[in-house]
């Protein structure tokens, strides 16, 4: 009896890895995906893939301060709301900025406006890479079944939204680098703006959506296909721009 107790305990384990392991891949994927998307939309001129994984790997440290900041404010402010569709915004995308301005932008190999939607794609899918793993574990915490429709909703929305953010405020300081001085920080400002707001009506209507069947329309038919023909368009100008 002892032995098939023991036996039974580690094919528990190994099944239990096994799941772990496939989770984590699941998990890695998308954000992997959209890296290299996005990085073979750079067709004349692609970025050094060291800076490209340096710009993920800051992305995911990122994650630890905003987290924490984030923290802080959930303690003064009880709204679950305000806190998703105004603070997570706006400190998760100047978070994500700050890496990228901080650690690429007086770069050499940022020579195009285009490598700011390049590098900005990078950072957010690091960050966006680690927020997926926790969510997708915690779900698992819970049943299998959630720990798979995490996947699939955070696949197809929450990870590629990250990048369609970043590549707005990307194309703003890529397009700042490379205009006269006395313009930079209104195009920038502006971008992070536009940024921060779509990132604010993305989460509002996902949470809406939970009790208004018209948020997931508006969702699905108008917000997220708006994004990626604005960041379409951005990056036909960030190319043309980088040809003159």
């Amino acid at each position: 009896m002892t032995n098939l107790v023991a036996v039974s305990r580690c094919r528990y384990m190994v099944q239990l890895e096994l799941d772990l392991l496939v989770l984590f891949t699941l998990a890695l994927g998308p954000g992997i995906f959209w890296v290299w998307y996005f990085y073979q939309r750079d067709r004349y001129e692609p970025e050094p893939a060291y800076l490209i994984l340096r710009m993920f790997l800051l992305g995911i440290a990122v994650t630890f301060p905003v987290a924490f900041i984030e923290g802080l404010i959930a303690v003064l402010v009880a709204s679950p709301l305000f806190l998703a569709a105004i603070v997570a915004p706006i400190v998760e995308e100047y978070g994500k900025y700050f890496v990228v301005r901080r650690f690429v932008y007086r770069d050499r190999e940022f020579n195009e406006p285009m490598d700011g939607i390049v590098y900005a794609t990078a950072a957010a899918l690091g960050f966006a890479s680690l927020e997926n793993v926790i969510y997708i574990f915690s779900a698992y915490a819970l049943s299998p079944a959630a720990a798979l429709g995490t996947v699939i909703i955070r696949a197809l929305f929450s990870v590629p939204a990250h990048a369609l953010f970043a590549s707005i405020w990307g194309y703003a300081l890529g397009r700042a680098k490379f205009s006269p001085p006395e313009q930079r920080q209104g195009i920038v400002v502006r971008g992070l703006v536009l940024a921060m707001v779509l990132h604010g009506v993305f989460n509002f209507l996902l949470i809406s959506a939970e009790v208004f069947a018209v948020a997931m329309l508006i969702f699905v038919l108008v917000l997220v296909p708006g994004m990626w023909i604005l960041v379409n368009r951005n990056i036909g100008r960030a190319l043309r721009q980088g040809r003159r």
